[in-house]
């Protein structure tokens, strides 16, 4: 189940996590507005372990599961957790059209949310063909993300990156492994992170297919990102000396170095 090898030729998983465990204890993710902090291993083992316990709980490839969550810590959690289970991650923006009618269209089976939103998730879910959502954290009528780590280890899918799915995009079209992959070595050409970068995130998740690629090329590199949406002039500023930024995102959707 583990990565081991960092990988532009593989899957998004080995790619994105194929170093996370000699990087270790590292911080890899700090989301200051969930108030929850990520190393490099745990993320990794998070993701795997998480998408070990989809697939025990009935996962199969190419199902779609929606992801309908409130931070950018369980979107990328959740993201990953999906593509490396074999399925698809389909990221549903709140206020994009209803929800229960883009889970029928897309034919989702699973869905996964937070706390905060599962009551609007179980009403789509009820109407939908989904068959279990999933919260981070305690939910009524969910399963506990927590209890998927808890359940004995299962084989994870073997997968084709050149034509296995892996997420939907903001406008409906779907990337494979290889797309997404390709998508984080173009950005890196602009970019250039390395392992010593300090990356501060201030986009909504509304935009949901940049963050995930750059959030994503940020943990291929052993970049430490911080995320931090929606920060005032002067809190941005103060964040940034905070964390040693190195790199910033601008509200234009482009990407800078300090």
């Amino acid at each position: 189940m583990r990565p081991t090898s960092s990988s532009t030729r593989g899957t998004v998983t080995e790619a994105v996590f194929g170093c996370a465990h000699e990087r270790g204890d590292r911080p890899a993710l700090i989301d200051l507005g969930a108030g929850v902090v990520y190393s490099h291993r745990r993320l990794a083992e998070e993701v795997t372990r998480g998408a070990s316990g989809l697939v025990k709980r009935g996962a199969r490839g190419r199902q779609v599961a929606g992801i309908h969550v409130d931070n950018v810590a369980a979107h990328v959690l959740a993201v990953h957790t999906v593509i490396a289970a074999g399925l698809v991650a389909a990221p549903i923006v709140s206020g994009n059209g209803r929800m229960s009618d883009l889970l029928v269209r897309l034919d989702a089976r699973f869905l996964i949310t937070t706390p905060g939103l599962a009551e609007s998730s179980l009403q789509a879910a009820d109407v939908s063909r989904v068959r279990q959502v999933i919260a981070f954290g305690q939910a009524r009528d969910t399963v506990d993300f927590a209890d998927l780590l808890l359940l004995a280890p299962a084989p994870l899918p073997s997968l084709d990156p050149s034509v296995q799915p892996a997420l939907r995009d903001d406008d409906g079209g779907v990337l494979t492994h290889e797309n997404l992959i390709w998508r984080m070595c173009e950005l890196d050409k602009v970019v250039a992170l390395e392992k010593s970068d300090v990356l501060l995130v201030t986009w909504p998740l509304t935009s949901t297919l940049a963050l995930t690629t750059l959030i994503g090329l940020a943990l291929m590199r052993g970049s430490l990102v911080v995320v931090a949406p929606g920060l005032a002039s002067q809190e941005l500023s103060a964040t940034i000396h905070d964390f040693g930024v190195t790199v910033l995102t601008l509200l234009d959707g482009t990407v800078q170095r300090v």
